[in-house]
């Protein structure tokens, strides 16, 4: 093998209901002990149920789209020792990371909430992140305002 060969690139084959690349990764993230077609038909169940909630579009993958935009975090903070002190420094995040905490914060959340099943709390989450409220909205401000907070450490980056 050469030396400068890079196996980092993850092969993610699209879904079969939207064809789309992202929803295959949003299935794999929240799919357990490899149980695909599961957690396929928690995700489609989950569209299905936030769509009739969602009365101003129609379109599924368009309110799983939005959802995750409104989720996506723009900064965050990093932990950086300078001088005997520890600083949190505020960062852009890549876009590729923005996708996956995203995807996360959504599929931690979801799991969080007890009592239903989970295509239902997963349809709650994503309507709620649809609508900018909810637990994985609320994880992002949250972080928008640590780094706000520390600003100041901006220039340690």
């Amino acid at each position: 093998m050469p030396r400068n060969y890079k196996s980092t690139a993850v092969h993610v084959k699209p879904d079969p209901k939207f064809g789309s690349i992202l929803v295959s990764k949003f299935i794999n993230r929240m799919m357990l002990d490899g149980k695909k077609s599961t957690a396929q038909s928690i995700f489609y169940d989950a569209l299905d149920i936030a769509s009739k909630k969602i009365t101003d579009c129609e379109d599924q993958f368009e309110i799983f789209s939005k959802a995750l935009e409104n989720v996506r975090p723009m900064v965050e903070v990093r932990s950086k020792r300078v001088g005997g002190a520890n600083y949190q420094v505020p960062r852009e995040v890549k876009r590729n990371r923005q996708q996956s905490l995203a995807i996360r914060w959504i599929v931690e959340n979801s799991r969080k909430k007890k009592g239903k099943p989970m295509a239902q709390r997963l349809a709650e989450e994503i309507t709620d992140a649809y609508n900018g409220t909810g637990a994985s909205v609320q994880w992002k401000e949250n972080i928008h305002k640590m780094a706000e907070a520390n600003r100041a450490y901006s220039h340690f980056a």
